[in-house]
C-alpha cells in the first residue's frame, strides 16, 4: 500500500474533519496519524493527515480532491516516500551547511540536495563540497544584486529545488525574490533578549551580560529575519561565559534548530497561517 501525507488548510466550521476521514475511507485507506489545529484568531482549521490506500497517487489525488474542493480547502497530497529536492545556500560560516550535510548522509533528513550555492568560492573536495554536488559559485555585490538574483532563479528552476535553505547565506534577497520564494525558503538568525545587530553581536551579548541565546528558523518574506517562524530553541549563558564561548554555543543551537525547522518542512509539519505557522511534531 503508499503512505500519503495530506496538509490542509481552509475556513473553520463543523463537518471538516469527517469529510476528510470519510474521502480517506471511500479510498479503503487507513489513517495512521492526524493532528488538527482550529485557530480562533484567524478563524482557520488546520489539519495533516497520513494514511495507507492502495491506488496510485494519481487516483488518490483525484478522490481527495473533489471533497477538498467541495469545502474549498488549501491542500498538499505528497507521497510519504517523496524526498523534495533541496537547494542549500551558505556564505563563508559553514557549520549549518556541514551538519545539514551530514544528517542528509546518514538519512536522518529524507532529501536529495540538487546543488550548494555561495557568493564565496570553495576548494575542489572540501567538506562542504562533495563531488556528488554541484557547487555554484555566485558572487554578488550592491551592484550585481539584480543579475545574481537571476542566475539564482534559473538555478532553482533547472535543478527542480522543492525548497531553498539559507544555512547562513548572509545576503538578503529582495522583496520580489522572498515573494517568488514565499513558503519554500527557510532562513535561519541568531536571537537575543535583549535584540542586538550589525558587527559582533556574541561580543555586544557578552558586554551586556546576556544570561541566555538562542536561534530562529523561519520563512523567508519581504521583512527581514521577520518571516513566519518554524522553530527556535535557546541556550543559557554562564557569567564565566567568554565571547569565544558564546559564539561556540551560538553555532551549535544554530544547527540545531535549522535542521529541526528543515525537518519539519520535508515531512510536511508546517503550515502557513498569515505571518505565522501551524506545526504539527511529529
Amino acid at each position: 500500500m503508499g503512505e500519503y501525507v495530506l496538509s490542509l488548510s481552509c475556513r473553520d466550521r463543523p463537518g471538516l474533519v469527517a469529510a476528510v476521514a470519510t474521502s480517506i475511507l471511500r479510498l479503503r485507506g487507513n489513517i495512521t496519524e492526524a493532528q488538527q489545529f482550529n485557530d480562533p484568531d484567524s478563524g482557520r482549521f488546520f489539519m495533516r493527515v497520513m494514511f495507507a490506500a492502495e491506488p496510485v497517487e494519481s487516483s488518490v489525488r483525484s478522490a481527495i480532491g473533489e471533497v477538498m474542493q467541495q469545502h474549498e480547502m488549501n491542500w498538499r497530497l505528497n507521497d510519504a516516500r517523496h524526498r523534495k529536492r533541496v537547494l542549500l545556500m551558505v556564505s563563508k560560516l559553514d557549520h549549518c551547511l556541514v551538519d545539514l550535510l551530514y544528517r542528509h548522509r546518514i538519512g536522518e533528513l529524507a532529501m536529495d540536495v540538487v546543488a550548494i550555492a555561495s557568493n564565496h568560492p570553495r576548494n575542489p573536495g572540501s567538506l562542504v563540497n562533495p563531488a556528488s554536488v554541484p557547487f555554484h559559485h555566485l558572487p554578488v555585490d550592491k551592484d550585481t544584486r539584480p543579475q545574481q538574483e537571476a542566475q539564482v532563479r534559473a538555478l532553482i528552476e533547472e535543478s527542480a529545488a522543492e525548497l531553498v535553505v539559507l544555512a547562513r547565506y548572509m545576503q538578503v534577497f529582495s522583496d520580489d525574490m522572498a515573494r517568488w520564494l514565499a513558503g519554500r525558503c527557510i532562513n535561519i538568525h541568531h536571537s537575543f533578549l535583549p535584540g542586538f545587530k550589525g558587527a559582533r553581536p556574541y561580543h555586544q551579548a557578552h558586554a551586556r551580560g546576556v544570561k541566555m541565546i538562542g536561534a530562529t528558523a523561519h520563512y523567508v518574506n519581504t521583512d527581514l529575519d521577520e518571516g513566519p517562524i518554524i522553530h527556535q530553541d535557546v541556550e543559557p549563558i554562564s557569567h564565566a561565559d567568554r565571547p569565544d564561548d558564546l559564539i561556540r554555543k551560538g553555532r551549535d543551537i544554530e544547527r540545531r534548530v535549522l535542521a529541526e525547522a528543515v525537518r519539519l518542512h520535508l515531512e510536511d509539519r508546517a503550515l502557513l497561517n498569515g505571518n505565522k505557522t501551524v506545526v504539527f511534531r511529529g
